[in-house]
């Protein structure tokens, strides 16, 4: 059954997970964070008149990633944290996920310039925090280990660096699934009228399910072929430079007045 990409689906994909839940109420709850992730949509939406970059773009990216990852691991793709041993069990590999997806956007609370990079450095110290509270027994090589994993996936959602796990991929590529038209409306109402924006508030709805081919599948709803424009200039790049190209296809679709047209599947 697919899933719509929407910011409530984090709270659906950590229910049940005594990790993950507790993780994501600590990160919920997290005064820095909550406001960095505001400052962030002060400098990206309010100064610079980008999409969302804030606390809504967060939950929804964290949702998505968990989404892709479990379909990842149904399909029998072993974790890298778990391949290199840097990490002991899935749990551990998805908390990964859900802090760098969590965190991923808040260097633009400094600038929008390499923000991929000054997050992740921004990053450590409350990745510290967190594994104080939730895996109090670590020794030091294991918070380094879980950390570095962290890290690198924030960093790796730059559009030229490409991501080295599977973890990270699915941080990457979840990124570009929150592209419906929520995300531009801001800047569209205030004036900003270039091809982002106009192709932006072309899609209706991003979905995720599993694929007839491939693992993961996304699908894309769209009221006009602007919508491509996502595609091809924000998800397909960030697909491209994950290490999970090889498990994903995007199923794109028209909405028109008689129901939605299913168009020729992209497999990267």
């Amino acid at each position: 059954m697919a899933v719509v990409v929407n910011p409530g689906l984090v709270r659906e994909k950590v229910r049940g997970s005594e990790v993950l839940e507790k993780i994501y109420g600590l990160l919920d709850r997290d005064e820095e964070v909550n406001a960095l992730q505001r400052m962030s949509n002060v400098m990206a939406v309010g100064r610079l008149l980008y999409n969302d970059h804030g606390p809504v773009h967060a939950r929804i990216v964290s949702g998505s990633a968990l989404e892709i990852f479990d379909l990842l691991l149904d399909y029998g793709v072993m974790p890298s944290t778990l391949s290199s041993q840097t990490l002991e069990d899935v749990e551990e590999a998805k908390a990964v996920v859900l802090i760098a997806a969590f965190l991923h956007d808040i260097g633009n609370s400094v600038h929008r310039e390499q923000h991929e990079l000054i997050g992740a450095m921004m990053a450590e110290r409350i990745i510290e925090r967190i594994v104080g509270e939730v895996f109090p027994d670590w020794g030091i090589s294991r918070r380094v280990f879980f950390k570095s994993e962290v890290m690198h996936a924030i960093y790796a959602t730059a559009p030229n660096v490409r991501a080295l796990t599977v973890e990270a991929s699915a941080v990457k590529v979840a990124d570009a699934t929150d592209m419906a038209e929520g995300r531009a409306r801001i800047p569209y109402m205030r004036g900003k009228l270039d091809m982002h924006s106009l192709s932006a508030i072309s899609i209706k709805q991003v979905s995720i399910t599993r694929g007839s081919l491939r693992p993961v599948r996304i699908e894309v709803r769209m009221a006009s072929y602007a919508g491509f424009f996502q595609i091809e200039r924000v998800l397909l790049p960030k697909i491209e430079t994950s290490t999970i190209r090889e498990y994903v296809e995007i199923a794109p679709y028209i909405i028109g007045e008689s129901g939605e047209e299913p168009l020729q599947p992209i497999f990267p």
